[in-house]
């Protein structure tokens, strides 16, 4: 059985509008433990990228795998990939194209997408990119319980408009063998108790929660980035998770 060693990578991967440095305050947690833990920003949501709006999943895909490549991550060797909100998009495509290359994957707040899911289905074709939206329409959208007014206005100003094709690009998945990868649901702005009800009922937005063979979840109670009002907490949550042998 595997188990996780200090040349055993944790990568963090971001939600929409954020690169890594959203992880700033999670790693000065979680690398105290686990130095192998490292944070990245998915290719169209760097600002200084000319041609990011036109970056796709697939490249977000090919660009953690990129990342992997680097590290050394093998099948002897899996990481552990920690992905927030809509990075779930993306890191689905990686779990169906190498799920041997993962030990866990860990879901803040968020949780794998089924086949055939678009994020924007409704966004007009013209939309070349979509910005972060005003805090009172975003707030109806997410919780932004535990956010400091410092905390939002950083997230203002160095937020990335996320690019139309991720939001448009339908996720094609084909191996089942994804729903085999352990598996660790971090639920924050909504209890586990209903993701799991939710997920049993069969709602879209929660019905690949209901093929995965191997899970387990953990409640940490606070809004949708808990990487900025709970760093220390979820910090301790994902080296928890990447421990476990189970």
């Amino acid at each position: 059985m595997t188990t996780i060693t200090r040349s055993s990578p944790i990568i963090l991967i971001a939600g929409h509008w954020l690169g890594a440095w959203a992880w700033d305050d999670v790693l000065k947690h979680l690398t105290a433990d686990q130095p192998g833990a490292i944070a990245m920003t998915l290719p169209g949501l760097d600002g200084d990228d000319p041609g990011r709006a036109t970056r796709t999943l697939d490249d977000q895909a090919a660009a953690v795998l990129d990342v992997f490549a680097r590290l050394g991550v093998s099948e002897d060797q899996p990481a552990t990939i920690v992905a927030h909100s809509g990075a779930n998009a993306p890191v689905s495509l990686v779990l169906d194209r190498h799920p041997e290359l993962i030990r866990r994957v860990v879901w803040v707040d968020s949780g794998p997408v089924a086949t055939g899911s678009v994020f924007a289905p409704d966004l007009p074709e013209e939309v070349e990119e979509l910005p972060l939206p005003p805090l009172d329409v975003l707030a109806q959208q997410a919780s932004l319980e535990g956010l400091s007014a410092g905390v939002l206005e950083r997230f203002q100003a160095r937020a990335v408009p996320q690019p139309a094709p991720v939001l448009h690009q339908p996720v094609e998945l084909t191996n089942d063998a994804r729903r085999k990868v352990r598996t660790t649901l971090v639920c924050c702005s909504m209890p586990s108790a209903q993701v799991l009800e939710l997920a049993r009922a069969g709602h879209a937005m929660f019905a690949e929660v209901a093929q995965i063979e191997h899970l387990d979840v953990l409640d940490l109670p606070t809004g949708h980035w808990p990487m900025w009002s709970r760093p220390r907490d979820l910090a301790q949550a994902i080296l928890s998770a990447a421990s476990r042998v189970d």
